[in-house]
């Protein structure tokens, strides 16, 4: 008699879990004990094995997707056994919403379904995936297939971006790309219709055609520019002359107004601040490629030498309207979400960093040795969290958790936002070993190549915005951590020492509290340790 698997709870706050790994496949063979899948919880990535034997009949979570504890994970029987009754509802065990199906097997999905359809033998829909806990949509970076290809299983698909980061999304199924649901840089929900694969020549028009689709997708950028007219001057004594610059070729739109344009030529663009709508394409088609903005030369407007008497500006007021990434609704989102919901309050100090600027000219000094004051600010924090750990620590309605371990999360900027990759038990890295982590994960998020893993799992946060010359900020709470330190420029400036005024240098720290979990008292002894450490370095070697 079948079995049927749910989504186990793993910890005692897990609430939903992620399949990270299937260690077994539809139609294997499966013994008491067997590792059927490696499940990504709220705390840790687990292995979970098989109480049952028998064949693998159904899997319902498919790597890389989320579901709620007790909802179905798997079935497992024997061989060849109907289990059409368990996947239709009929089973007392299985609650209707927790049984979890393609768009093929279903008739009817939240995002997503084929309603009175027959889908030829062999074809495959493929859903947009839910590659992060906290996906509720993605877009299409970059296709690395093409209608008409054929397709490996493990073959990369395309390149989707995430609220998260843009990650590569393989193929689970061989056979041709029939068919595409989104174009590069269109955005659809998750389980939207992404592509079909099956048999060379197959007809999929009508399976594609009755994919419905709940929600609609963002909109593409749009253009709008508004005409406005100066008023005419009063009888000037010369006539003002000018001659307007020649515009460019207009870049090739489709209908729906999105430019052609390659992800590395729009990267490049909006590194370098140029507008696409003034750049010719000379790829094919006239799609915008790599050359075209790295020859891109703006034109300038040309103006005559014949006097003017009087000057009437006129022009047109335009705008871009720039869709919100991925990234950027769910930065929107969890920071309001911080806001609104954990009662903020600030503390501000002001360190000598006299001794630290002396410490870290002595510790660069080594061969092959370079620390940042950043990182020797994650190093101070991680000692002194070590020593205060209702700092360090979680709110939850019913109680409070004490963190006893470490892992700093220092805010990077991308192009599009924020991340935060976390370094992972720092007080026990030395400064150097801090240095290199921060500077990988740095530049891997800039070219959006961090794992979820990485940025999950911080217990305290640090933004530093004193390389830009900020000398002072506050920032909102990183939930769920309890606070987080906004680090400052150093400043030099006259100080007041033992009674007299003398050089020095000085930054400004303000870190942002839970008051439910952290006093204001707790918050300033935190500091005065943390004082400690950054004003006498040396302390951080003991």
């Amino acid at each position: 008699m079948a079995e049927v698997i749910n989504m186990p709870r793993l910890s005692d706050t897990m609430e939903e879990g992620t399949v990270a790994t299937w260690l077994k496949q539809v139609g294997d063979k499966v013994e008491e004990g067997d590792i059927l899948a490696e499940i990504e919880t709220d705390k840790a990535t687990m292995e979970f094995e098989s109480f049952h034997e028998g064949t693998l009949l159904h899997i319902g979570v498919q790597e890389g997707e989320t579901t709620k504890v007790d909802a179905l994970l798997a079935i497992i029987g024997d061989e060849g056994e109907d289990i059409s009754g368990l996947l239709n509802g009929n089973a007392s065990e299985i609650k209707e919403e927790d049984v979890t199906l393609s768009a093929v097997e279903e008739s009817k999905s939240d995002s997503g379904s084929l309603s009175e359809v027959e889908v030829p033998e062999g074809v495959v829909v493929v859903t947009m995936p839910r590659l992060s806990d906290t996906m509720e949509e993605g877009t299409v970076a970059t296709w690395l297939k093409k209608v008409g290809d054929t397709v490996e299983e493990g073959d990369i698909l395309a390149e989707i971006e995430t609220d998260k980061a843009t990650m590569e999304f393989e193929s689970f199924n061989a056979g041709t790309l029939l068919h595409v649901g989104l174009q590069e840089g269109d955005s659809a929900k998750v389980d939207a219709l992404l592509a079909i694969i099956g048999p060379a020549g197959t007809d999929v028009s009508n399976v594609a055609k009755n994919f419905k689709v709940v929600g609609e997708a963002k909109p593409e950028p749009k253009k709008e520019e508004k005409k406005v007219e100066a008023p005419k001057a009063a009888e000037p004594k010369k006539e003002s002359v000018a001659s307007s610059a020649a515009k460019p070729s207009p870049a090739p739109v489709s209908s729906n107004g999105r430019i052609f344009v390659s992800p590395l030529a729009k990267k490049m663009a909006e590194e370098k601040g140029i507008n696409l709508n003034q750049v010719s394409g000379s790829g094919e088609n006239g799609r915008i490629i790599k050359r075209d903005i790295e020859n891109f030369t703006p034109a300038a407007a040309a103006t005559s030498s014949a006097p003017v008497a009087k000057f009437v500006p006129s022009g047109q007021e335009d705008f871009d309207e720039v869709p919100n990434s991925n990234m950027r609704k769910a930065i929107a989102k969890n920071l309001a979400k911080s806001k609104f919901t954990a009662p903020h309050y600030y503390l501000n100090v002001e360190f000598d960093m006299d001794n630290a600027i002396a410490f870290r000219a002595q510790y660069n000094s080594l061969p092959d040795t370079k620390i940042s004051y950043n990182d020797m600010v994650v190093k101070a924090c991680a000692l002194a969290l070590r020593q205060h750990p209702q700092v360090n620590s979680r709110w939850f309605d019913d109680h409070m958790q004490l963190n006893n371990h470490v892992h700093i999360g220092v805010a990077v900027a991308v192009p599009d936002g924020l991340v935060v990759p976390v370094v992972r038990f720092a007080n026990e890295q030395s400064l150097p070993q801090i240095g290199a982590a921060v500077k990988d994960y740095a530049k891997r998020a800039r070219d959006k190549k961090l794992t979820l893993d990485e940025m999950d799992g911080s217990t305290f946060t640090i933004s530093n915005l004193g390389m830009f010359g900020i000398e002072s900020f506050t920032s909102i709470i990183n939930q769920p951590n309890s606070a987080i330190l906004s680090v400052g420029a150093i400043v030099s400036k006259p100080v007041v020492k033992n009674g007299v005024v003398v050089p020095g240098n000085t930054m400004k720290l303000t870190m942002a509290c839970d008051h439910r979990t952290v006093d204001g008292a707790t918050g300033a002894q935190f500091l005065q340790t943390l004082k400690g450490y950054i004003e006498n370095p040396v302390t951080m070697l003991v």
